[in-house]
């Protein structure tokens, strides 16, 4: 991977998954070079999701493509479905759960980048190179 890739397919980037959904990161400083943000897709499955957390020093918009959810953020929660943006202010607590019976699909992104190597750095994390497919 050269870090200053100006297109980016699916399968020039790593997959992380974790038991509560996989990510691959299209735009991140090692993949495009780039220094003011990055932004993946995300692919809750069914009943998954992510506990409260916050990203103390990043802005986060999440873009839903595809199936439905509870979002939380700080003390409000919604249903959110494809086409609607979630804003969530440097650290401000949320949680994304997929309430369908299909994958909830959407693009993260931060600003600046950093969350997204916190995320691959756990130890839950299972990392396959670009162009694998994980395990079922």
């Amino acid at each position: 991977m050269v870090a200053d890739q100006r297109f980016v397919q699916p399968d020039d980037v790593e997959t992380i998954q974790l038991d509560w959904g996989t990510l691959k990161w299209m735009n991140a400083p090692d993949v495009t070079g780039s220094e003011g943000f990055s932004a993946g897709i995300v692919l809750l499955e069914p009943g998954k999701g992510h506990e409260r957390h916050t990203h103390p020093d990043s802005e986060e918009i999440l873009y839903f493509l595809s199936g439905e959810g509870e979002q939380t953020v700080a003390d409000e929660e919604r249903t959110v479905s494809a086409g609607e943006m979630v804003y969530i202010p440097a650290g401000v607590e949320h949680s994304t759960m997929n309430t369908s019976w299909e994958p909830l699909r959407f693009i993260a992104a931060y600003c600046p980048p950093g969350p997204e190597a916190e995320i691959r750095d756990l130890d839950e994390a299972t990392v396959y190179p670009p162009g694998e497919v994980p395990e079922a």
